[in-house]
């Protein structure tokens, strides 16, 4: 079977204002920004408000983020973490499938 090649991939998405305020909320739960820090192994971080749905990796976008996110991608100040799938859920956002979410390292 041979691969498929994406040449263009519309990476645009838009949230409800609801779904938007209740993502956001959980991701800057006092105790997930902790799990977070634990897992970064650094003293505290701040969500960004950025949130991006990945994309097919392709010569365009070789790091499998729209472009306009990639000044975040291998930065120490930054890291790129996947939204769980549970937190998608509970904000009821099912379009799209995937998100992810830049923190600032402080």
């Amino acid at each position: 079977m041979p691969l498929k090649i994406v040449q263009n991939f519309d990476s645009s998405f838009s949230l409800e204002p609801q779904a938007q305020e209740n993502i956001y909320k959980l991701l800057t739960n006092e105790t997930f920004l902790n799990q977070v820090a634990q897992q970064l192994k650094c003293e505290k971080v701040e969500f960004t408000e950025l949130l991006f749905q990945p994309v097919p990796y392709s010569l365009n976008t070789p790091k499998g983020m729209p472009k306009e996110f990639e000044k975040y991608h291998g930065v120490k100040e930054y890291a790129i973490i996947n939204v769980p799938p549970n937190f998608m859920f509970n904000a009821k956002i099912f379009q799209p499938s995937r998100l992810c979410a830049i923190y600032k390292i402080v």
